[in-house]
């Protein structure tokens, strides 16, 4: 019986027509070769079967050329997006991504830290707000690959962090509101533990004191970022009967919650009450009255942090620990001007 002859990287350069070390430099750092050799490569590594070969040497070298993402809930509708950036950029780059769809269960993301010990993944992307359970503290972390935490921040960690500027977006999502007559403006989204929360709230807070206008307590309520929480806050407000004339809803998720309460009790919108959201998701453009929000840069965030990532897993210096984007204000029909 004969054996086929396992291919080699000289083998590759011969069918593609380049130097060994461009092989090589295909395989270990794409983004520095030129589309057309980088397609030439691939196809002769295709044609080799040296595709194998590389496989086992990054065994041999303890990396995987994978990313894993930990995620609380895929179905989130800032995610999708944000990960196209991710898989785009680390796909430019040689890298391939796993997915743990967390749950927030410390059991779930324990099962998937096993990519981690068993160097089936080189890093970390957090969508969590926190390190994975078990990692709080200095020890823990060294334990850990580099990270990169994107959409909610890491407290008390250096983990570096990628999104919107949420203090900045909500301060001019305010501004907007108050530019429409409003003065009685409610924020529904309230926390004492969600990042994104406490700052969008202090966006909110910025905007009205800038402008000399006094803040209702009344007019701040929880919300966890659900459709019930915005629907049960606006129904609280008519309870205690403490309206605004315009809400500023921490996401669009709760913002639909407040649409449906007040449809639901047949005031028009925008003309008795304006409607605010955030992140612009899908669903904002096609609801009744179409959401007035401010722009999430989702690609723009998955490819940035995908990115810093990847220039930590290179043991390159980093010199920005936040990477902060800025939000777009997308005026749309759920605001409109007081008394009009």
């Amino acid at each position: 019986m004969q054996h086929q002859k396992l291919a080699t990287i000289e083998d590759v350069a011969a069918i593609a027509g380049v130097s060994i070390a461009t092989v090589s430099r295909a395989i270990n750092e794409p983004t520095k070769v030129a589309d057309e050799t980088r397609r030439r490569v691939t196809e002769a590594i295709a044609q080799t079967g040296y595709t194998t070969n590389a496989m086992a040497r990054s065994l041999r070298m303890r990396r995987s050329n994978m990313i894993l993402i930990l995620a609380p809930d895929v179905g989130d509708p800032n995610f999708s997006n944000i990960l196209v950036g991710l898989e785009t950029e680390a796909s430019k780059r040689g890298y391939g991504v796993l997915i743990g769809n967390t749950q927030n269960d410390p059991a779930r993301e324990a099962d998937y830290l096993r990519f981690i010990s068993s160097n089936q993944a080189d890093g970390l992307i957090l969508f969590t707000g926190h390190l994975p359970y078990g990692y709080g503290n200095d020890a823990g972390e060294s334990r850990l690959p580099p990270m990169v935490a994107v959409n909610e921040p890491v407290s008390n960690s250096d983990v570096p962090f990628v999104g919107v500027d949420n203090f900045e977006g909500s301060r001019i999502a305010a501004e907007h509101l108050i530019s429409q007559g409003h003065r009685r403006i409610a924020f529904i989204g309230r926390s004492t533990s969600k990042a994104v929360n406490i700052l969008r709230e202090k966006g909110y807070r910025a905007a009205l004191e800038g402008h000399g206008i006094a803040i209702d307590p009344r007019l701040i309520l929880d919300g966890d970022g659900t459709t019930e929480s915005g629907r049960a806050a606006t129904e609280h407000m008519f309870v205690r009967d403490v309206l605004p004339t315009a809400f500023l809803c921490v996401n669009d998720v709760t913002a639909l919650g407040v649409i449906i309460a007040l449809t639901a009790r047949r005031y028009e919108l925008p003309r008795q009450f304006s409607v605010m959201g955030f992140d612009d998701i899908t669903f904002a453009s096609f609801v009744s009255p179409s959401l007035t929000t401010m722009k999430q840069p989702r690609l723009k965030i998955g490819e940035e942090a995908m990115d810093l990532l990847l220039a930590l897993l290179q043991g390159k210096s980093v010199e920005r620990k936040q990477v902060l984007l800025r939000s777009e204000l997308i005026v749309r029909n759920s605001v409109g001007q007081v008394g009009r």
